[in-house]
C-alpha cells in the first residue's frame, strides 16, 4: 500500500503478522505478585466476551529531547482461546538508522503460572519491511510467534527501545476488541520545553503529575476494564479507548520541526518539498508546448494527470529522510516511478510548468479510516495526494492511481480531513464527501426461460466509483477461472452451467461489463403445470444486518450507492403468468428501494425494474433499528416469486 509518511517505530502488518499496537517494552518488574500469571486469578467479570486479558502492563516513556526517547515496557497477557492467539505473535517495527531494541524477553506460562519456554532477541526473525511495491527501505521488523499448545496460556513480554528520531509518539491503545484489562500503567516524563501533550479518545482519565528536577512526569492507571465487543459494521476507532500523545518539538533524521499546530507542521513539510518541485527549464518548456493548444486550465490539468497515469508507476523507496522528503521531480520525470509523495510532487511540478498552482496534501488513507483530530496535531498520515484550487471549484487528484478518473478520489481518501501544505504552512481541510451518484451500478438483464426450467441470460452492467474499481483495478490481474468466481461472489449469482465474461469499454469513469450466462436449471420449484422463479439473476441488495436492540455504534458502509436493474423475462412458449410479484416502494431515512413488475401479454414478457439507493455511508446508531428493518423488508421484496403455468 501507500505507506510513506512514517513514524520510525510504526508497527507494520506483514501477511498474518500481528504487531503489538503501540507497545514499547522493557524489563521484568521484580515485585509482581504471582497472581498475575495464574489464570484462576482472573475475575469472572473480565472473562465475559474476552479472548485475552491484559493482566499487567507498564509503559515508561522518557523523552530526552526532540526526537529522542527511551521506552521501557512490560506486558503480561493471558490468552483464553484461539481467537486471542494474535497476542502470541510478537513483532516490533523499527528503522535501522535510529531505532534499536534491547533486553527483549518473551516468556510463556501455563494456567498454573509455571514457566514455559523463554525467547530473546536472538530468537526472533529480523527482516526488511517490504511489500510488492517497495524497492528498498530502512524499515525492518523483528518477529516471533509463540506456539500456544493449551488454553489458557500467559505470555510475558518485555523490552527496551531507544529512539533517536521521530515526529509523533505512538498512542496508548488501552485494549483491543474482545480483550479485557486487569491492570495497566502508562508513564511519560519530559521537560516542559519539549511541549508534551495528550488527549483522550473514548475514555476519560486523570493523570498524576509530578515534577522533579525540572522534569514533568505524568502517570495514568486503568483497572478492571471489561472486554469490548465490536458491533457489526462499526469501526474500532469509534469505540476503543486510547490516549493520544505528542510533543510540540521534534527532530526527524536531523531535520528539526514544530508540530504544536497544523500550520507549523505544514511549514516543515513545505520546507522538505520546496527545493524538489521544479522541472528543469528545458523539460518545463516541453510540457508547456504539450498543452499549448488546450484552452482551459482544468483541461490542461486533466491532460497532465492522464499523462502522469500513462507514464509513471508506483514504487516505494524509503531511505533516511526519503521517508518524508519526495524525490526531485526531475528524477521522477526521468525514471518514471516514485512513491505517493514523489508522484504527487511530480504532478505539482507538471502543473507548475504550465502556471497552474496546486498544493500537496498529506492524509490518513484507508476505507473509513480515523480522521485527523483538528485539536491535536500529529503525524499519523500514510499517504499524499494533490489539491488544485481552481477559481470555481477544487479538484483533488490521487497521483498513485493509474485508473482513477480525473478529479475523483474514492472512499480510500474521501470523507475525512487532509493537511494542505502551503507556503504559509498547513491547513486542515475536508476532502470531498462520497456520494451515491459517484458510485453507481446500473444493469440490464435479458432472461429467456425455457419450458424445462433452464434459462439464458444476457447481462450488461455500467458501473462507476467503487463498482468500477472492482472491474478495472482487481479483475484484470486474475486468471479466467478466478475472474468467474470473483464476479459470481461479488454479484451473488446462482451457479451457471456456462459463463462468459466480456470486459467492455471504460469511458469517462464508467466501465461496461457484459456477461452471458446459461442455466440448466434456473427454476426454483416445478410442481405439476407450475414453475416458481426468483425473477432476478442477481439482487441489488444482497445483505442484511443483525437485530441489535441497544445499538451503541454507528454503522459504516464503504460508500453511499445507487443501483438499478431492468430485467426483461421472456416466458417459454405455451406458458403464462399465474402470479406476478407485487410492486413495492420501501423508504428509509438514508435511502429507498423500489421494484415494479409489468407483464406484456402480447409479448408474453415480464419487465422488472428495481432501484436501490443509499444516500449516506454512515448510519447513526439511533437509526440502526430502522436500517435493520428496512434491509429485512428489501430482502423479502427481492425474494418474491414469479409463478408461471402451462396454458390450458
Amino acid at each position: 500500500m501507500k505507506f510513506t509518511f512514517k513514524y520510525p517505530a510504526q508497527f507494520l502488518l506483514i501477511g498474518a503478522i500481528y504487531f503489538l499496537a503501540a507497545a514499547h517494552s522493557f524489563g521484568q518488574d521484580k515485585d509482581l505478585p504471582k497472581d498475575v500469571y495464574l489464570a484462576s486469578a482472573i475475575p469472572d467479570s473480565l472473562k465475559n466476551d474476552a479472548n485475552s486479558v491484559v493482566r499487567y502492563l507498564s509503559d515508561e516513556v522518557v523523552i530526552k529531547g526532540p526526537g529522542e526517547a527511551v521506552i521501557k515496557h512490560h506486558k503480561i497477557v493471558t490468552i483464553l482461546n484461539e481467537k486471542g492467539d494474535h497476542e502470541a505473535v510478537v513483532g516490533f517495527g523499527y528503522n535501522r538508522k535510529y531505532d534499536t531494541y534491547s533486553s527483549i524477553t518473551i516468556q510463556g506460562y501455563n494456567a498454573e503460572g509455571l514457566p514455559l519456554k523463554k525467547y530473546h532477541k536472538s530468537d526472533m526473525y529480523d527482516g526488511a519491511a517490504i511489500d510488492n511495491s517497495t524497492m528498498v527501505t530502512d524499515e525492518r521488523f523483528l518477529q516471533l510467534e509463540y506456539a500456544v499448545a493449551t488454553y489458557p496460556t500467559t505470555i510475558d513480554i518485555s523490552y527496551e527501545e531507544t529512539l533517536s528520531s521521530f515526529i509523533s509518539m505512538d498512542d496508548w491503545d488501552i485494549q483491543h476488541i474482545e480483550q479485557s484489562v486487569q491492570q495497566e500503567t502508562y508513564k511519560v516524563s519530559a521537560k516542559p520545553e519539549i511541549g508534551f501533550r495528550f488527549k483522550y479518545k473514548n475514555i476519560a482519565l486523570n493523570p498524576i503529575k509530578v515534577t522533579t528536577d525540572g522534569v514533568e512526569t505524568y502517570i495514568w492507571h486503568v483497572n478492571n476494564l471489561r472486554a469490548i465487543k465490536k458491533e457489526d459494521g462499526s469501526e474500532k476507532w469509534t469505540i476503543l479507548p486510547s490516549v493520544l500523545f505528542g510533543t510540540n518539538a521534534f527532530n526527524c533524521d536531523g531535520y528539526p520541526g514544530d508540530i504544536s499546530s497544523w500550520q507549523n507542521y505544514g511549514k516543515w513539510v513545505y520546507g522538505l518539498n520546496k527545493d524538489v518541485c521544479t522541472l528543469n527549464p528545458e523539460r518545463a518548456a516541453e510540457i508547456k508546448k504539450m498543452t499549448d493548444t488546450i484552452k482551459t486550465d482544468k483541461a490542461k490539468a486533466k491532460f497532465l494527470y492522464e499523462y502522469l497515469q500513462k507514464n509513471t508507476r508506483y514504487v516505494s523507496i524509503q531511505l533516511g529522510i526519503g521517508g518524508w522528503k519526495p524525490f526531485d521531480a526531475n528524477f521522477v520525470d526521468s525514471k518514471k516511478y516514485g512513491d505517493c509523495k514523489a508522484l504527487a510532487n511530480y504532478m505539482y511540478a507538471l502543473l507548475k510548468a504550465v502556471n497552474i498552482p496546486s498544493c500537496w496534501a498529506v492524509i490518513g488513507a484507508g476505507f473509513n479510516a480515523q480522521p485527523s483530530d483538528p485539536s491535536f496535531p500529529d503525524n499519523h498520515f500514510n499517504h499524499e495526494i494533490l489539491c488544485i484550487p481552481f477559481k470555481n471549484d477544487t479538484t483533488w487528484l490521487d497521483c498513485t492511481s493509474t485508473t482513477e478518473p480525473f478529479g475523483t478520489l474514492g472512499p480510500f481518501t474521501e470523507n475525512r480531513n487532509a493537511l494542505l501544505i502551503t507556503e504559509n504552512g498547513g491547513v486542515l481541510i475536508n476532502t470531498p464527501k462520497s456520494t451515491a451518484q459517484a458510485n453507481q451500478f446500473n444493469s440490464e438483464v435479458h432472461l429467456a426461460i425455457d419450458s424445462d426450467g433452464g434459462a439464458k441470460a444476457q447481462v450488461k452492467i455500467l458501473c462507476s466509483g467503487v463498482y468500477r474499481d472492482e472491474y478495472v483495478e482487481h479483475l484484470p490481474y486474475l486468471k479466467t477461472d478466478e475472474q468467474k468466481e470473483y464476479i459470481m461472489h461479488m454479484l451473488n449469482i446462482k451457479q451457471p452451467s456456462a459463463f462468459d465474461y466480456n470486459p467492455g469499454a471504460d469511458n469517462s469513469g464508467v466501465k461496461e461489463v457484459d456477461l452471458n450466462l446459461e442455466y440448466d436449471k434456473f427454476c426454483d420449484i416445478m410442481t405439476g403445470d407450475k414453475q416458481f422463479y426468483h425473477p432476478h439473476v442477481f439482487d441489488l441488495c444482497a445483505f442484511t444486518v443483525p437485530i441489535e436492540e441497544n445499538r451503541k455504534s454507528d454503522y459504516f458502509f464503504e460508500t453511499p450507492m445507487q443501483k438499478t436493474c431492468v430485467t426483461t423475462i421472456d416466458l417459454p412458449k405455451g406458458f403464462e403468468i399465474e402470479t406476478l410479484p407485487v410492486n413495492q416502494t420501501l423508504k428509509f431515512t438514508y435511502g429507498n428501494y423500489d421494484i415494479k413488475y409489468v407483464y406484456d401479454t402480447a409479448k408474453n414478457q415480464v419487465t422488472a425494474t428495481a432501484k436501490f439507493t443509499l444516500t449516506n455511508h454512515v448510519i447513526p446508531a439511533a437509526k440502526y433499528n430502522e436500517l435493520q428493518q428496512y434491509l429485512d423488508a428489501v430482502a423479502k421484496a427481492q425474494n418474491k416469486k414469479l409463478v408461471i403455468r402451462k396454458k390450458a
